[in-house]
């Protein structure tokens, strides 16, 4: 190619060439600017390199040319992807220590917790950083003046859904309390966020749903609990913390947190530790009794299997029976004051014994 056969070519055409030779600039090129482009390509494309590539580096590009790519060795390209997954570590790295530093500012996640403690009484827990509150301000806008931080609690019906049993006004500061409900046993579950003086109400968390055990003659005669610490187990159990459905992680990170040692199953939170004892032999017996509770008329009198039954001030009883392992009938019969109305009612129980065959563990399989 000289710049004479290319002088027969038209400037589109010359044009055209450049571009395919890739020829920078060639766009801007008048027809003599083109063909000495061209020329250059050409004879550069003519002239051999050595293996070393020196004659490329000993003349540079030159005007119009394509600029040359550069190739990565290995080593660098190995380098290159050190250098990347450093950049990903420190920027976990950095997550890890904001989320921390969120923690501790109480910047971390809401949550709101409920634990059972009788059938009774429910025990309400929550933790609101001060983002949560800002942003319930915003959304309020000129009712957040008048708004009050509540407590709302739900019973839940059998189908899942949630009616509002009451709203109890919390003082601010606070960060548990305790809620008396009736009725038991039933399903609630809590909501905690701001009430305004319209009606609505913003939430900020919402709790993990309860069951209250049946109120009988063994939780009056055991009392109040006295301690959390000593009853965690129970109340991890009643708190939802044992049902099919799945744990509650903010119920189980809470407690584990407070008490400083796992909760769920002793196979799988405590296999292991007792193994070390020195080999003591488990001994394990289950006895059970029978608690008949109820009510009548204050000046009524009751026999339960013949025997007087003492009644309360208002009128309630209960007796504690023994259960022996067999069926077994119990009538119950309460009359009136003057002896002219009898009513009786009888109480069929079964008890069933049956002792499973022991499992023992190889601490050398954990």
């Amino acid at each position: 190619m000289t710049a004479a056969t290319l002088r027969a070519h038209t400037a589109k055409d010359l044009a055209q060439m450049a571009r395919d030779r890739g020829v920078t600039g060639w766009h801007s090129m008048r027809k003599e600017e083109l063909i000495r482009a061209l020329v250059r390509v050409a004879r550069r494309r003519s002239q051999p390199q050595n293996r070393s590539g020196s004659l490329a580096r000993r003349e540079g590009p030159a005007r119009g040319d394509r600029p040359r790519i550069e190739t990565k060795s290995k080593a660098q390209i190995a380098r290159d992807r050190e250098i990347g997954k450093l950049r990903v570590h420190l920027a976990q790295a950095k997550n890890l220590a904001g989320a921390a530093a969120a923690v501790e500012n109480g910047d971390g996640e809401d949550r709101l917790v409920v634990m059972v403690r009788d059938p009774y009484w429910l025990h309400a827990y929550w933790e609101l950083n001060q983002r949560s509150i800002d942003r319930a301000q915003a959304a309020l806008g000129q009712r957040w003046h008048g708004a009050r931080p509540i407590l709302r609690l739900l019973r839940l019906n059998d189908d899942g859904t949630g009616e509002i049993e009451r709203d109890i006004e919390i003082h601010g500061g606070v960060r548990n309390w305790y809620v008396d409900v009736q009725n038991p046993p039933a399903q609630y579950r809590m909501e905690i966020g701001y009430a305004t003086e319209d009606g609505g109400f913003f939430c900020l968390a919402r709790s993990n749903t309860v069951s209250t055990p049946a109120a009988n003659g063994t939780e009056s005669i055991d009392g109040n609990w006295a301690d959390v610490a000593e009853n965690a187990d129970r109340i991890f159990a009643m708190s939802g913390g044992y049902s099919p459905h799945g744990v509650s992680r903010e119920l189980r990170e809470l407690m584990e947190e407070r008490l400083q040692r796992p909760l769920g199953s002793p196979m799988q939170t405590r296999y292991g530790n007792g193994a070390a004892v020195g080999g003591e032999k488990l001994q394990f017996a289950v006895d059970a009794d029978v608690i008949v509770y109820g009510a009548a008329s204050r000046h009524s009198h009751v026999t339960m299997q013949g025997e007087p039954v003492p009644l309360r001030e208002d009128g309630t009883f209960a007796v504690r029976l023994p259960m022996p392992d067999r069926r077994q009938v119990i009538p119950v019969v309460a009359s009136s004051a003057d002896g002219v109305e009898q009513r009786t009612i009888i109480l069929a129980v079964e008890r069933n014994t049956k002792s499973m065959e022991p499992v023992v563990r190889d601490v050398t399989d954990r």
